[in-house]
């Protein structure tokens, strides 16, 4: 019945609309607390638990996997490697590099300066990630993933080594593994750059979806590659430094997300990106309430949930992948 659902692709956007919605009202009801939504009517202390934390761990859920889906699915196009993501290929990883270096240069920055100083750092990995990845062999899919993989591990055990010299490795470890424990009211507001960010990869999906044809087609299509390159890399690096600024590093969001949908939708940008944006959302939120859940009143963090998770997801479209070959 499922599958029948799904041959026509304009339902998914409907479907994923509906268990957003659902998973938001449980999400507002789940807590040590006690608090439910029903007693939002005759108990103004619990308002208070429900406007400081509980909303804007919900926000935030959303946010970052809506931007960390679209970043993902970016990032896949422009590599055109369907195995890449931010959290494997270096982007998180430099992310996190510049936010250890600012804290170690300027203690009393700012948010807003923390985040701009991962943003930057993450432009510069991933453009180096991209250089590297463009001069690998087409014919082996394969070493764009492995070199990402290679490349996010020497950035992070530098980063590690200078925390480690820098007595600094307890602050590493918060941005090192996603958690929305510490969310609160005005503590979360960065991540609606990421949604601004989204709505503009909206706006130039077409010429995405042209990108991920290659430099040499997109050039012939009239695209201004280069330019595209550089919005692409900046979309990229600046949801996935706010997710790390904010939250910590969520795995496989970015890559097991863009390619469900696109087994469902096709390859259309237009067409699926709405569709990612709304089932990253529900899978880190859905990984976020599982890991409130699983040892209540105590929760796991979402990166460890989401770990287990994306990785049954991958192994998933790697063995669905070999069946349909």
């Amino acid at each position: 019945m499922i599958a029948l659902t799904f041959r026509n692709p304009a339902t998914l956007p409907i479907l994923a609309s509906i268990m957003l919605t659902l998973l938001c009202l449980i999400s507002l009801g789940v807590g040590a607390g006690g608090t439910s939504l029903a007693d939002l009517w005759h108990a103004s202390g619990d308002t208070e638990i429900l406007a400081i934390s509980r909303l804007p761990r919900t926000l935030a859920a959303v946010l970052a996997g809506a931007g960390l889906a679209i970043a993902g699915l970016i990032m896949q196009a422009i590599a055109r490697n369907r195995f890449v993501e931010p959290a494997t290929a270096g982007t998180a990883q430099s992310a996190e590099l510049g936010i250890l270096l600012v804290t170690i240069l300027w203690p009393a920055a700012a948010l807003g300066w923390k985040a701009l100083a991962a943003s930057l750092a993450a432009v510069t990995g991933t453009a180096l990630f991209l250089m590297t990845a463009h001069r690998l062999p087409a014919t082996q899919p394969y070493l764009v993933p492995l070199f990402g993989l290679v490349y996010g591990g020497v950035i992070g055990a530098a980063a590690t080594f200078i925390a480690w010299q820098t007595d600094l490795l307890q602050y590493l470890s918060v941005w090192s593994n996603g958690d929305f424990s510490g969310v609160l009211r005005g503590r979360y507001e960065l991540l609606w750059l990421g949604a601004i960010l989204v709505a503009v990869a909206w706006l130039i999906a077409d010429r995405l979806t042209i990108m991920a044809l290659g430099r040499e087609t997109s050039i012939g299509l009239g695209i201004d590659y280069a330019r595209m390159l550089q919005i692409g890399l900046v979309i990229i690096a600046v949801i996935s430094a706010v997710t790390v600024v904010v939250i910590g590093i969520i795995p496989f969001v970015g890559l097991v997300v863009p390619n469900l949908v696109s087994r469902l939708m096709g390859d259309n940008m237009r067409a699926t990106l709405p569709a990612t944006a709304l089932s990253g959302a529900i899978l880190v939120l859905g990984c976020d309430i599982l890991g409130r859940l699983i040892r209540f009143p105590y929760e796991i963090p979402v990166g460890t949930v989401m770990g287990v998770v994306g990785a049954i997801l991958f192994l998933f479209l790697l063995f669905r992948r070999h069946t349909d070959a």
